[in-house]
């Protein structure tokens, strides 16, 4: 028996360590734990040996322990390698997560780069959308108040034509939109006898109802024009045209004021033959051209700012 359990353990030379070197050597690893016990019991079957009392149970009882403890060994280093194999698959996983990532993160630029470049190339980065989005709120504003200003000026309109409707179908006047301006056209024929600046009779009651409808007209200021037709007059009072339209327009504004109307809200003016409104190539024509126009004047509060005419957007210059 003797020479077999030498022959066994001439097979692991790992387990043979000299004595000394046994007693002086740490026992830290955990791995070494199982190598250890099967060494110490092979120096106990060889010790037991030595003496020369071996009996057949003893051996074959130390055998077994040995066998036991390679078993343990073996399931140990099956346990470490499984624990290894796991890693490795995990690491694997990892580095395939962390390579797609970054596969993703080099697309996401390239992508940021493209639209950044294609975005500058248009000329339309943050800055710039931002300021033509003010702009375009300062204007949609500026149109919202020029919308509200129309729509106040056209009620006035409804408002002076629904007033003076008994006079218009008279053909007594008009009341008419003229070059953007608003006024009330009232035929000389109604109002002065040819060469004449004295208002006649029937062209009296007709200022009157003006004037009682144009002084309720708040916050408005009117201009008094004179126009004829393109017969000229040489009289030492009348010189030309000029001088008679204007006379005219004098004599209209004194008569509205005699009846209501403040002297502050009225202007005159003579435009003579140089404002008409069809061809002098008729009498019915020339009918026409001599009148008396009342302007109502735009208010102040229905024209654009100095400040906003500045401040509007300039067209985009052709690329």
């Amino acid at each position: 028996m003797i020479p077999k359990l030498i022959s066994t353990l001439s097979l692991r030379p790992s387990l043979a360590v000299p004595a000394r070197s046994r007693a002086l050597a740490p026992v830290a690893a955990p791995a070494l734990a199982p190598a250890l016990a099967s060494a110490l019991v092979a120096l106990g079957l060889v010790m037991v040996t030595a003496t020369g009392c071996v009996t057949t149970g003893t051996y074959n009882q130390k055998v077994a322990e040995l066998a036991d403890h390679d078993k343990k060994n073996a399931d140990t280093i099956q346990s470490l390698e499984a624990q290894i194999k796991d890693r490795d698959t995990r690491i694997a996983a990892l580095t395939t997560e962390r390579n797609n990532l970054r596969k993703q993160l080099d697309d996401t630029t390239s992508l940021a780069a493209e639209l950044k470049a294609r975005l500058e190339k248009l000329g339309q980065n943050v800055d710039q959308l931002t300021s033509e989005k003010g702009q375009l709120s300062t204007a949609l504003e500026e149109l919202r108040r020029q919308k509200q200003a129309a729509e106040a000026r056209a009620q006035v309109f409804r408002d002076l034509v629904a007033r003076l409707r008994s006079m218009i179908d008279a053909g007594k006047l008009k009341v008419i939109i003229r070059n953007g301006r608003m006024l009330i056209a009232l035929p000389n024929d109604v109002l002065f006898d040819s060469g004449k600046t004295n208002v006649k009779t029937d062209g009296q009651a007709a200022l009157q109802n003006v004037a009682q409808v144009l002084s309720s007209i708040k916050d408005r200021r009117f201009l008094v024009a004179g126009h004829t037709d393109d017969v000229p007059i040489h009289t030492a009072r009348f010189p030309s045209n000029w001088e008679l339209s204007t006379e005219r327009a004098v004599e209209v504004t004194k008569f509205l004021i005699a009846n209501g109307m403040q002297p502050q809200t009225l202007a005159a003016a003579g435009y003579g033959e140089f404002d008409p409104v069809a061809a002098n190539d008729s009498p019915d024509h020339r009918g026409q051209n001599r009148r008396i126009e009342i302007v109502l004047e735009p208010n102040i509060s229905d024209l654009p700012s100095l400040d906003d005419v500045q401040a509007a957007p300039k067209p985009a210059a052709k690329p």
